[in-house]
């Protein structure tokens, strides 16, 4: 798949092509439902297809104390839609001329006069276009008059559940790990890169791996884990995402002690995956006492992470 960074770096040869438009935050079944009709539109008129998306993505720019915890950031958005088969993936950056761009603006640059589209295809609630005023409706009404089709694709409902990112932010908020995987259609993981901490897990006799989370992060607790180095195998683990209060701390981490692990692996990347909520963050009176609960999370952890995978294998 190739990535492209900003209108600047959009060349003639990307003219010609279908195209879907959102933040596809979490890239989850409905995303998956539009990227599937994108690939059969894109194979029955032999073009590539093409996702545009926005970095950062419209509300942290718009509103950023209030925007929603991000699913998925680019890093990751990008190995999911490449793995689901997209050609091109176009990341226009958000700012004040974007912003104040009208539907009808957005069209005849972006859709016509650089991409050359000859098919979109949106979801049910897509609004684009300055104050988000314009809709499908509007890109039909578009398509119609300049030579382009729309398609508008409905809700996926999951066991009455409508699939949205909203409702997956909210299971994971309320750490229910299996609704936010039903509605994604796998498990949620994060990744992010390996820093060096302060080395108070190491010697505790939990070393652990860091991710600073610059970003909100949509979870927030003690979790049962899977986690993989770059090109490594999935190991298991007990991760910690939170600010360490019996330590002090004051800027949210994520902590992944993998088991039987000791490597030094500083810089590498570490993609998680999220099993099981086991407990909420709390401040322990002391060090002796936060390590005794460290030891329950391990145990807890690896009866849970054998359970599972034996009945992955049974499946």
């Amino acid at each position: 798949m190739e990535l492209i960074r900003g209108l600047h770096n959009l060349r003639a040869r990307h003219r010609g092509c279908v195209a879907t438009i959102g933040t596809f935050d979490g890239v989850h079944l409905g995303h998956q439902d539009i990227l599937r009709r994108l690939r059969g539109h894109a194979s029955r008129l032999a073009l590539p297809s093409t996702l545009v998306s926005f970095e950062p993505m419209p509300r942290e720019f718009i509103d950023p104390a209030n925007a929603p915890p991000r699913l998925t950031r680019l890093r990751d958005k990008f190995g999911i839609l490449a793995s689901r088969g997209l050609d091109r993936f176009l990341v226009l950056r958000f700012d004040a001329k974007l912003q104040a761009m009208t539907g009808v603006e957005f069209v005849a640059d972006l859709l016509i006069a650089r991409l050359g589209v000859r098919q979109v295809v949106v979801g049910h609630d897509f609004r684009f276009g300055a104050g988000g005023a314009a809709t499908g409706a509007s890109l039909e009404h578009s398509g119609a008059r300049t030579g382009f089709a729309v398609e508008i694709v409905p809700p996926v409902t999951v066991l009455g559940e409508r699939v949205s990112s909203t409702n997956i932010r909210s299971a994971l908020a309320r750490g229910d790990l299996e609704a936010a995987e039903r509605l994604l259609g796998r498990r949620y993981h994060a990744t992010g890169r390996i820093v060096r901490g302060e080395q108070l897990g190491r010697k505790l006799g939990f070393a652990t791996a860091n991710l600073r989370l610059h970003w909100s992060f949509p979870l927030w607790g003690i979790f049962a884990v899977r986690a993989a180095r770059d090109g490594g195998p999935m190991q298991p683990g007990v991760a910690s995402v939170g600010t360490r209060p019996t330590v002090n701390g004051k800027e949210p981490v994520l902590e992944v002690h993998l088991f039987d692990f000791a490597d030094e692996v500083y810089g590498e990347h570490l993609s998680v995956e999220f099993v099981a909520k086991l407990r909420e963050e709390r401040k322990f009176p002391s060090l002796d006492e936060m390590v005794v609960q460290m030891h329950e999370d391990a145990r807890q952890a690896r009866a849970i992470l054998r359970t599972a995978e034996q009945s992955a294998a049974r499946h």
